[in-house]
């Protein structure tokens, strides 16, 4: 008997992993700009925190007033107010964060990982900026409440507009407190940011 002609069948290659494409999509450009402008508040968060810090902590001025005719000796110093304590302690406390969540976007950029890996990680986030953000809210409202007592004195009673003779304390308290309502402010954008970043989820 005369054998069978074999019969091949040519299947065609399988492509691999390597060769059909990554599985996983890289970062939008999109994407990759959020982050550069996340990163870029809190670096900008960071220093208004820090200048606020810096600034109320260096408030202090000896003068003199006249009252009823005496001559009186004033020195006044930012950790006499348990306002300008709690807007210093926030001030700071806003900076660690910032610090913290800067150094992370940076090296999670660098390696080229998202800055979010999951929606709980989001949460905490989101979570910890709108803390952050009411606290210095409050601070800034504390020590604004005290610095107008200075400027303006109590009605109806002889005492005196203190910042008259304490000029230089009065303005660094001024500026203290504008750097940290302006946190305040760069605070809730990241809060906005981070309901965008929620919501991609």
């Amino acid at each position: 008997m005369k054998n069978a002609p074999e019969v091949t069948i040519q299947l065609p290659e399988a492509k691999t992993a390597a060769e059909s494409g990554p599985l996983v999509s890289p970062p939008s450009t999109g994407s990759r700009r959020s982050d550069v402008m996340h990163g870029v508040i809190r670096l900008v968060c960071l220093l208004t925190s820090v200048t606020a810090l810096a600034v109320m902590t260096t408030a202090k001025q000896a003068s003199t007033i006249s009252l009823y005719g005496f001559s009186l000796p004033l020195y006044s110093k930012w950790s006499f107010a348990d306002s300008f304590v709690y807007l210093v302690g926030v001030s700071a406390a806003v900076a660690v964060h910032s610090l913290l969540q800067l150094l992370i976007n940076v090296t999670r950029m660098l390696r080229k990982s998202p800055l979010v890996p999951s929606r709980n990680h989001a949460w905490l986030i989101f979570a910890g900026d709108q803390i952050f953000a009411y606290m210095a809210m409050s601070a800034g409202s504390a020590a604004s409440g005290v610095t107008s007592l200075n400027r303006t004195g109590i009605h109806h009673s002889d005492l005196p507009n203190f910042c008259k003779p304490l000029q230089v304390f009065c303005d660094r308290v001024a500026v203290s407190i504008a750097f940290t309502f302006f946190t305040c402010f760069l605070l809730a954008v990241s809060v906005v940011l981070d309901v965008v970043r929620l919501s991609n989820y």
